[in-house]
């Protein structure tokens, strides 16, 4: 491998990846992509999960982000993919990056629009899937027990 090969930033998928990291952690920082799915990636093309991203090919580069766009149409079972059945479409689709973010939050609008019960949640800021509240969950508030000084403590200073 020459020094011509490397890359020190290796654009995939819409992000920037340093070049210094290895195949497997590094396609993790694309949103959307696991280690699960990294490493299903790297198993289906044959890569070395050690080889840093600096020295993958343009070639291979493609390859990966043909799978991250479409992993079912590569052979990978239904539940690889982040959203099973898409409202719209009702299809099984792999999303990253900002469209990811963008569904996210309007699936979170819709909750709240509807009125759900866990759109008035998220609306409040409150705990959504079930958790206790009674003691986790305080941040922005004061936490724990505060009690008055007392006056002898008061006077001795």
């Amino acid at each position: 491998m020459s020094e011509q090969e490397y890359q020190y930033i290796v654009r995939m998928a819409g992000h920037d990846i340093d070049g210094q990291e290895n195949l497997l952690r590094g396609l993790t920082k694309i949103k959307g992509v696991g280690l699960r799915l990294s490493k299903a990636i790297i198993n289906q093309l044959d890569l070395d999960p050690e080889k840093r991203i600096g020295y993958v090919s343009d070639d291979e580069i493609e390859n990966i982000e043909k799978i991250i766009e479409d992993p079912t149409s590569h052979d990978f079972p239904g539940w690889y993919v982040n959203r099973s059945r898409d409202r719209r479409t009702g299809k099984m689709i792999h999303l990253i990056g900002s469209d990811l973010e963008f569904t996210h939050r309007n699936d979170i609008d819709r909750l709240k629009r509807i009125r759900s019960w866990r759109g008035m949640r998220h609306q409040l800021g409150l705990k959504v899937r079930g958790q206790h509240t009674r003691t986790t969950g305080r941040s922005g508030m004061s936490v724990g027990v505060s009690r008055k000084r007392l006056k002898r403590e008061a006077r001795e200073e």
